[in-house]
């Protein structure tokens, strides 16, 4: 496993396991699965509506606490100082822990940018009090990172963005990098075959004797995003944790940065 330092020194793995449209049945069998393969990284969600049965799966898992890394998100609803504070409260009873290691904001209000703001001080309270290692934003423009800078007592040390070979947002990470706010892509294959089926990747993933996925994930990791795949197949969360034994050349790098046509595919 390789990890990333965020700028108050925790460490994060690189390489997590997504939970999103996992279905409560499914979640048991999905966490176990996960945690066999390796992953001790999870990132969940309020809205994804499968917390309390994820609390359930690692209490009746044998891994201890401390080597796990959570992260959760509060959802749009839940947005404002005092009802985050609420929701934080019912994503640790609905996970069965006593603290998040990352808690972020979920989207950026855009009418109502002042109640981000608000919840971004509630994450803050939260922070102060030990109940989370961690803070960040999910989805954030620049403008809008620049706000949260201009008020914030925490800065923010992590910014989860949509982010695949079609769409690979390089002003956004370079302004993160620039402000000490690691980069996490989510969608990180993009849901769905296209990527796969792309002519350079298969042809990076020949020469390493690798799958497309492996490549696109090792891609992801070599130019510095955190990222957590999710599947529900066993063989498939296997082969996506098996991409530490290979790197790739700066111009594979460059051929895939270079398939970018800012496509949106989170679909």
């Amino acid at each position: 496993m390789q990890y990333k330092q965020l700028s108050n020194g925790v460490s994060i793995p690189m390489l997590g396991f997504g939970t999103y449209e996992i279905d409560n049945s499914d979640v048991a069998d999905a966490i176990q699965g996960a945690l066999d393969a390796g992953y001790h990284h999870f990132d969940c969600a309020h809205i994804y509506g499968n917390e309390e049965a994820i609390g359930k799966a690692f209490k009746n898992s044998d891994v201890k606490r401390e080597d796990l890394f959570i992260t959760s998100k509060v959802w749009n609803a839940d947005q404002g100082y005092d009802k985050t504070l609420k929701a934080f409260e019912q994503t640790l009873k609905d996970l069965q822990m006593d603290y998040l290691d990352l808690y972020l904001i979920h989207w950026p209000n855009e009418k109502d940018f002042q109640l981000t703001l608000d919840t971004w001080k509630a994450l803050e309270t939260l922070y102060n009090q030990g109940k989370i290692k961690a803070i960040g934003v999910s989805n954030f423009s620049e403008k809008q990172l620049k706000d949260v800078l201009s008020m914030a007592k925490v800065k923010p040390m992590v910014n989860q963005i949509e982010r695949h070979p079609y769409k690979t947002q390089p002003e956004l990470a370079a302004f993160d990098e620039a402000n000490d706010i690691v980069n996490e892509g989510y969608s990180p294959i993009g849901h769905g075959h296209l990527i796969l089926e792309d002519k350079t990747i298969n042809e990076i993933a020949k020469k390493h004797g690798k799958t497309p996925a492996q490549v696109v994930l090792r891609w992801q990791i070599d130019t510095d995003f955190v990222i957590f795949p999710k599947s529900s197949k066993v063989a498939r969360v296997k082969e996506n944790f098996d991409i530490f034994d290979f790197n790739l050349t700066e111009d594979e790098i460059k051929d895939i940065n270079a398939l970018d046509q800012g496509k949106h595919l989170n679909y």
